[in-house]
């Protein structure tokens, strides 16, 4: 795990250092206002509530001079122009080749000053250190795969075969997740429910 974790360091400060990365110091609350998101929801897909900017410089100065807590986010914009734009990328989804398309998410959050690196980045930086030549998923994240496949570029990692597959959801539509206290598969199997049927 220290390993990883060093890596991952690592991994954040080639990023800085090529000039990808800035500080945002905006919370989830603030971004859902600006884009006129209710606070309530909960929909990472959103373009439209990670549609930021680089703060201007002497506020980002102020805030760090305070202490602000801040997230460490892609531009897309810096590493288009860093990697010739990203046309010639893909990614392999069983066998289809899929362009890659990261505006989709727009500037997402790839670290946190407290916390380090975020999933997105490791579990790109986790999979090329293990060797993982596929990656099997739920289609909720498949819009982060094209973040994902700008990173390992911008790194020079290799690129996994990836595979997302369907969600279980519930009457409403809503995924089953762990932190909704959604009711797990082995209580729906010990209700009856068969695994052909899940």
């Amino acid at each position: 795990i220290m390993a990883c974790s060093q890596i991952t360091k690592e991994a954040l400060e080639r990023l800085r250092g090529m000039g990808v990365l800035y500080r945002c110091f905006r919370t989830r609350r603030e971004l859902m206002a600006l884009a006129g998101v209710a606070p309530h929801a909960d929909d990472p897909a959103d373009p439209q509530a990670f549609s930021v900017r680089p703060h201007p410089p002497g506020e980002e100065a102020e805030r760090l001079a305070r202490g602000d807590a801040f997230a460490w986010r892609i531009s897309l914009e810096r590493a288009s122009a860093v990697l010739g734009g990203f046309d010639r990328l893909d990614w392999i989804e069983e066998g289809e080749v899929r362009p890659v398309r990261p505006e989709r998410l727009g500037d997402m959050v790839l670290g946190r000053k407290d916390i380090g690196a975020g999933y997105v980045l490791a579990s790109v930086i986790d999979d090329a250190a293990q060797g993982i030549s596929h990656v099997i998923r739920g289609v909720d994240l498949s819009p982060v795969t094209d973040i994902q496949r700008v990173l390992q570029a911008l790194l020079g990692l290799p690129a996994p075969v990836y595979r997302h597959h369907r969600l279980l959801l519930d009457e409403n539509g809503k995924r089953f997740a762990k932190r909704d206290g959604a009711v797990t598969l082995r209580a729906l199997r010990e209700g009856g429910v068969s695994a052909g049927a899940l």
